[in-house]
């Protein structure tokens, strides 16, 4: 494994651990081995490899939710939508990259705001683009009737996402856990129910 690599990977874990502010480079440093001046041979500062950790565990992150739809590929849209929303709470327990991206997607630094949410924004609407697309593949095919234009579908699936995520930040898993028994069968009864832009 080379040096940047690394030192991305031993990043990750001070960064989601102690946010920006309280994650060092003295302490990064010394966990891979170096000195804190030799990091500098790879990333320009710490905003530099801050950001360079977001963008790889946002990469990482992105390939996990796209493999797991991909797994649940045969099941009932239901199924692979609900799942979906336990998969991504086990993944804030177990997974230092998602503990990362969420931290950061709801509380970045102040000080690389606009660069944090150009990397998180662009991630959300890949996610919201794979629901929107189960929505209109399990339409088409006839497998459930929803109501709801897909894309109205994904938007509201998307804001139970936000809902149980932040749940998970603040009160931990069985809060979001309740949360999500509470409204999914609300949410899914919902798209499936009349229309709501019919007759506008």
């Amino acid at each position: 494994m080379n040096a940047k690599r690394t030192l991305v990977e031993t990043a990750l874990a001070h960064f989601a651990q102690e946010g920006y502010e309280g994650a060092s480079l003295q302490k990064i440093a010394e966990d891979v081995g170096i000195k804190k001046p030799s990091i500098y041979a790879h990333f320009k500062g710490k905003d530099d490899l801050f950001l360079s950790t977001l963008k790889n565990a946002l990469k990482e992150e992105k390939r996990r939710i796209t493999r797991y739809i991909v797994s649940l590929r045969d099941q009932p849209l239901e199924k692979r939508l609900s799942e979906l929303l336990e998969f991504l709470q086990e993944e804030y327990t177990r997974s230092s990259e998602s503990k990362f991206v969420l931290r950061m997607a709801f509380f970045p630094p102040s000080s690389l705001y606009d660069e944090v949410m150009e990397l998180i924004y662009p991630f959300l609407d890949s996610m919201e683009r794979q629901v929107v697309h189960l929505m209109e593949q399990a339409k088409a095919d006839g497998f459930v009737q929803i109501a709801a234009h897909p894309e109205d579908a994904a938007v509201a699936y998307m804001t139970l996402v936000d809902g149980i995520l932040v749940e998970m930040v603040y009160g931990g898993l069985p809060g979001a856990q309740r949360r999500l028994k509470a409204s999914w069968p609300i949410y899914w009864a919902g798209i499936q129910a009349a229309d709501p832009h019919r007759g506008q």
